[in-house]
């Protein structure tokens, strides 16, 4: 690199972060760690309407959890801030009348229904449908006799009529071209004095001294408009990488329709932030092609744009989880616990003191569940048996399980046998019951599962004979009692 490594990350605060812009995250973030160079967080905030504090507070919020940490930013400072676009309007202005010293931008007196009449009848003759310049034709003497008169008026771009095709090489796709005659002359700031999208980007990549925009390929049409604005200020531009869009399922772009897009929302669902990073990573980049669980410092030493995909990535919701199963079952008893504990608190099944005195306990609950799940969100489900002092079955278990022929035998065999049980372990409880479906004659499943019903509420748990054993003696025979005339 000829240059240090600066990149941006710059979201408009007007929702909360998604997964797409979380991709693009997370691709600036490994490239600027791969290359010991800075991260910098820009918010820009610039629709009023639309943009909030609380949105700007859950994006932060969301790279924290993913574990993206920035160098500079609204809530860090750095050396270029403002980081907020809110509060750059000064340096917009002093972009501006650089640009007028510069004779790169003339103003503009059309109104928005005169703008509006000129497209019409451009689009009508076939042709181009851009501005047409009208006022770029204007006397500079009555230009300025009507900004002293006080006459509406913002300021555009002089695209140079000379200027031959811009032509960029873009990092990801390769060489780009844009004919010129297709650019238009573009407004930098509006009548009311606030700046365009694209002059208030280019000022802000310039001043912040960005070496690379890696963003989405939606923004490949700004690229041109934004080193026209670079060239007339006289900046360096940064090198630029476009991204493939994110795409559901079906082929189209993702949206709400396939289903959760926020990462607030993945976190909410029960993914670990781990997984989540490592499946947006593979959205369009891979490490071998093979490699599928790739750990955040794998991640930092082996980015790079040179294997980022052109192709669109699709977002498999299935692979996704998938993988979040892959992490929940390699996290050690203590790692897993520690995240346990929170959703327990959360359930109200346990305080935090209950938490500290049973944590020996929890641990040997710990692997019985994360290797069973795949999801956070199936924890407190999966465990509510254990922590409450009866269950309710529903019709569907019961069906299952106690409406068979032979279940209340099996219930009072198994209570009868478990209260001989006197070193309550999973191996003493085990050998206890294993004897019974022969002695009754019946099918070990019908026993076990008639059991497991009764004492977990369900037909699905952790492993019975373990399951029994961290709920308890009393417990578990009052339970396999209280279910005796539910059974058949």
């Amino acid at each position: 690199m000829s240059q240090p490594v600066r990149v941006r990350f710059a979201p408009s605060p007007t929702g909360h972060l998604h997964i797409g812009g979380a991709r693009t995250a997370v691709y600036n973030w490994a490239f600027a760690r791969r290359h010991g160079g800075v991260f910098v967080l820009r918010i820009e905030d610039t629709d009023p309407e639309r943009s909030t504090e609380e949105n700007t507070q859950a994006i932060l919020r969301s790279l924290a959890w993913l574990g993206i940490d920035h160098d500079e930013g609204p809530d860090v400072g750095g050396p270029f801030g403002p980081y907020r676009q809110t509060e750059r309007a000064a340096l917009y202005a002093e972009a501006l009348e650089r640009l007028k010293e510069r004779d790169a931008v003339y103003p503009c007196f059309c109104t928005p229904e005169e703008l509006e009449r000129k497209r019409e009848v451009a689009r009508a003759r076939g042709g181009f449908a851009g501005y047409d310049r009208t006022c770029r034709a204007l006397a500079p003497e009555e230009a300025e006799r009507r900004i002293s008169e006080g006459h509406p008026h913002a300021w555009r771009l002089k695209v140079p009529l000379d200027r031959g095709d811009v032509v960029f090489d873009d990092l990801v796709r390769g060489t780009m071209t844009f004919p010129i005659s297709a650019i238009d002359d573009l407004i930098v700031v509006r009548s009311d004095g606030t700046p365009t999208y694209n002059f208030a980007v280019a000022v802000d990549d310039a001043t912040m001294r960005i070496s690379h925009v890696i963003r989405g390929d939606d923004h490949i049409s700004n690229t041109p408009k934004q080193l026209l604005i670079y060239e007339a200020l006289g900046y360096e531009p940064p090198a630029f990488a476009h991204l493939s869009m994110i795409w559901g399922p079906d082929g189209k772009r993702l949206s709400k329709r396939h289903g959760a897009t926020s990462v607030e929302a993945y976190r909410e669902m029960g993914y670990l932030p781990e997984a989540l990073l490592n499946y947006l990573a593979l959205l369009g980049w891979s490490l071998d092609g093979e490699t599928t669980v790739i750990d955040r410092q794998t991640l930092i030493e082996n980015f790079s744009l040179e294997r980022v995909s052109r192709n669109p990535a699709i977002f498999d919701a299935e692979k996704l989880e998938w993988l979040n199963g892959v992490y929940i079952r390699a996290l050690s008893p203590e790692a897993f616990t520690d995240r346990m504990v929170p959703l327990l608190e959360n359930a109200g099944l346990l305080s935090s003191e209950e938490a500290a005195q049973r944590r020996g306990w929890l641990l040997e609950l710990a692997p019985l569940v994360s290797e069973r799940i795949k999801r956070l969100d199936e924890v407190v489900p999966m465990v509510r048996f254990l922590f409450v002092d009866a269950v309710e079955i529903d019709e569907k278990s019961r069906e299952a399980a106690l409406a068979k022929p032979g279940a209340r035998e099996a219930l009072e065999a198994a209570a009868e046998a478990l209260k001989g049980v006197a070193d309550w372990t999973s191996g003493t409880i085990e050998a206890a019951l294993r004897a019974l479906p022969e002695r009754l004659g019946a099918k070990p499943k019908a026993v076990f599962q008639a059991v497991r019903v009764a004492v977990t509420g369900s037909t699905i748990s952790p492993p019975l004979f373990e399951s029994i054993a961290l709920l308890g003696k009393e417990r578990t025979i009052s339970r396999l009692e209280r279910a005796l005339p539910l059974a058949g």
